[in-house]
């Protein structure tokens, strides 16, 4: 009995994790998808680095929303969970998070640009 409750929560745990990370591969984008993605009109493109690398230089129209914030999940949620939402961050590391707690939070059309700003300011030259 015990080892059948075992054998379930490894696969119920196997199965969840690797799912999850599928959609989250998924909904990460390449610089010339983001770039393309962000040019129609009525999306939400949302910085979640700091207020100082966001001065530093960030992509048109982004509004800066720092993902370690305690303001961070307040923020968010003043934001239409129904409308296309483009993040990234330095390399793409806190957009991850970013994006999982967004997921959670009910966003519906959400993507991560792959590499960050770093990569989307090296394809700009």
């Amino acid at each position: 009995m015990i080892l059948n409750i075992l054998i379930i929560a490894v696969l119920g745990w196997f199965v969840f994790n690797f799912f999850g990370n599928q959609k989250l591969k998924g909904n990460r984008l390449e610089v010339a998808d983001f770039n393309e993605a962000i040019q129609v009109k009525n999306v939400q493109l949302i910085d979640v680095r700091t207020p100082s690398e966001f001065k530093s230089g960030h992509i048109k129209g982004a509004k800066n929303i720092d993902v370690f914030s305690s303001e961070f999940k307040q923020k968010i949620n003043t934001l239409d969970k129904s409308k296309p939402t483009y993040i990234y961050c330095r390399s793409g590391q806190r957009s991850q998070k970013a994006l999982k707690i967004m997921l959670k939070d009910g966003f519906e059309n959400i993507y991560d640009l792959k590499g960050g700003y770093m990569t989307w300011k090296s394809n700009q030259n």
